[in-house]
């Protein structure tokens, strides 16, 4: 059957707004869902323990004793045999009885916390259910005695049945007398917290032992995933999201086929930020189950607050009665605003797309990249580039892999383009360079994305020459080489401040006023322009146009003794000049 969901259909009205002359088109974004499981499926099956009587002799120890009374005529030496095969299993016994208190010990080296068998596990004031005591407790204990206090260390999934610190350092200095061998650990990936193999065998201090057998303690996965996702919720209730995340992560790495675990864990995801991840693992809840409503519902939030009301419309009404009316509503009226938008976009009315990007940002799409780009675009076309920059500050910032997985490289291309332009702007020549290239790499055939790549490589070669010329006290060559960048943008704030800088050197302060001031116009908070400026109209002994910059100045930053002095040598020369 066709996928008729709008996940199939990309980056929809969106992609229209940000879709740049020259670039190729996007491929079509699919998922599709099965309910091969359910939210609320049963349990994974515990296998039944094999049970077989117990002697009080091992197999080997059976052989032997049957071996040396096969080879002894006395009932003496037959006796001693057998004694001393038991002695041999118990102290092997003793041995295993001993390394399994000490592995113990490992695990709950700084529990304060009792688990009584009959009440549960209570720690800090929370009641874990009685079949939590066990495993369950020392997760519980774990999180609440480290992660809390500490705030740094965090749980990962080291395979399919262990759970470890992140920062863990050589496993070899285990505490408590314990060493635990890395080839003995069943992990996939072990994250080193500042440990490393050389200090193996440096001698450890009795704290640093205590401290390392606290962090080795690791909790053993065979514990049942709904306990897990119990504490998960109580832990999210109590906005500690981080500790919720490492729980759902812990429940899903025993049963990955569970929406539900999926779900929750997209929630904290979206409570720390990372929307982009809380949207794949949406998509994924809903994969397990078409039906799950919850899952439904919480996408249809993030494709909102991401600025895409075709696709949050349609998971709101795959949620039923899960979906709020009220958000439904907001919804239709950034559907509207973004029709604006891709309007005022079509005829090149930058003043409106400004006002209706703002509006849309303030219905609730506050972490839609598209129209922050959108915005940012526009006011560069009006030369209203420190409003470019603020408006692109408050963008978020995701990951680049998970912006294309995301929006498609297409669409992310554009995204970066827009950045590196506004970073050429404000004069960051580097990180606009690597923005640029990136998204030539994404979309080799986006002709903007390539102009503003080699705009920002010569706008920096061009501003490196010229600094070292600067550098060097050869002004007029400084000057052609910051001119030769002018030539590649013309409105550019630093390389017009620079060539200001040169013509002040070079007794021009006429240019080198009209030189700033167009730099101001640009970015009228460009302290280091207004500063060049009040100088060299000092130095035309314009006395009012100087004072006005150093006031401005000084409001910005009140304890510039530099900016006062001049401050107050200029208002004398301008008494003196009207005849005290």
């Amino acid at each position: 059957m066709r996928d008729t969901s709008p996940e199939s259909r990309g980056c929809g009205l969106l992609s229209s707004l940000l879709r740049r002359r020259g670039s190729s088109r996007s491929k079509t974004e699919r998922y599709s869902g099965n309910d091969d499981a359910h939210n609320h499926g049963k349990q994974p099956s515990k296998a039944k323990d094999s049970k077989r009587p117990r002697s009080d002799v091992s197999d080997d120890a059976r052989r032997s004793a049957s071996s040396a009374s096969s080879n002894s005529n006395t009932p003496q030496r037959q006796k001693h045999v057998v004694v001393s095969v038991n002695q041999n299993h118990q102290r092997k016994q003793q041995q295993h009885d001993e390394a399994a208190a000490a592995s113990m010990a490992v695990c709950s080296s700084s529990r304060s916390s009792k688990v009584s068998p009959v009440q549960g596990y209570v720690n800090q004031g929370r009641k874990v259910p009685k079949d939590a005591v066990g495993i369950s407790g020392e997760l519980d204990s774990m999180l609440n005695d480290y992660q809390k206090p500490k705030g740094s260390n965090k749980l990962v999934r080291a395979s399919s049945n262990v759970m470890i610190y992140g920062n863990l350092g050589n496993l070899g200095q285990g505490g408590g007398g314990t060493n635990y061998p890395s080839s003995n650990i069943p992990m996939d990936k072990v994250e080193n917290g500042g440990g490393s193999n050389n200090n193996r065998n440096k001698k450890v201090t009795r704290n640093s032992k205590e401290e390392s057998g606290s962090l080795c303690r690791a909790v053993s996965t065979r514990m049942d995933p709904e306990q897990l996702k119990i504490m998960g919720n109580e832990d999210y209730k109590n906005g500690n999201f981080a500790e919720a995340l490492a729980l759902y992560d812990a429940a899903i790495a025993i049963d990955p086929n569970k929406a539900a675990y999926r779900s929750n864990k997209s929630a904290a995801l979206t409570a720390l930020g990372r929307l982009l991840e809380a949207v794949f693992e949406c998509r994924e809840a809903i994969r397990i189950d078409q039906h799950y409503q919850r899952a439904h519902q919480r996408l249809g939030n993030l494709y909102f607050r991401l600025g895409d009301p075709e696709k949050a419309l349609y998971h709101y009404k795959q949620a039923g009665p899960e979906a709020d009316p009220d958000e439904i509503a907001k919804v239709k009226i950034l559907q509207v605003h973004l029709n604006k938008c891709t309007e005022a976009r079509r005829v090149g009315d930058c003043n409106t797309l400004i006002t209706e990007t703002n509006k849309v940002i303030s219905s609730g799409a506050d972490s839609a990249q598209q129209i922050f780009a959108l915005q940012a675009e526009a006011l560069l076309k009006l030369r209203r580039h420190q409003d470019a920059e603020k408006i692109m500050s408050k963008c978020p910032k995701f990951d680049v892999d998970e912006c294309t997985r995301f929006f498609g490289p297409i669409c992310n291309a554009n995204l970066l383009v827009t950045r590196a332009q506004v970073d050429i702007a404000a004069g960051r020549f580097e990180d606009a360079l690597e923005a640029a290239q990136k998204a030539v790499s994404l979309d080799p055939n986006n002709r903007e994305a390539n102009m503003v790549m080699r705009k920002a490589r010569d706008v920096s070669a061009a501003r490196s020459k010229g600094n070292e010329l600067f550098k060097a006290s050869r002004f007029s060559e400084a000057c052609a080489a910051y001119g030769e960048g002018l030539e590649r943008d013309p409105y550019n704030s630093v390389l017009l401040c620079n060539s200001a800088a040169c013509r002040s050197k070079l007794g021009q302060h006429e240019k080198a006023v009209e030189d700033c001031t167009l730099a101001l116009n640009l970015r009228p908070s460009y302290a280091k322009a207004r500063l060049r400026r009040a100088d060299c109209n000092a130095k035309l002994e314009r006395w009012e146009a100087s004072i006005q910059d150093y006031e401005i100045l000084l409001k910005e930053t009140p304890d510039d003794e530099q900016v006062k002095r001049a401050l107050l040598e200029a208002q004398e020369k301008l008494k003196t000049q009207r005849g005290g």
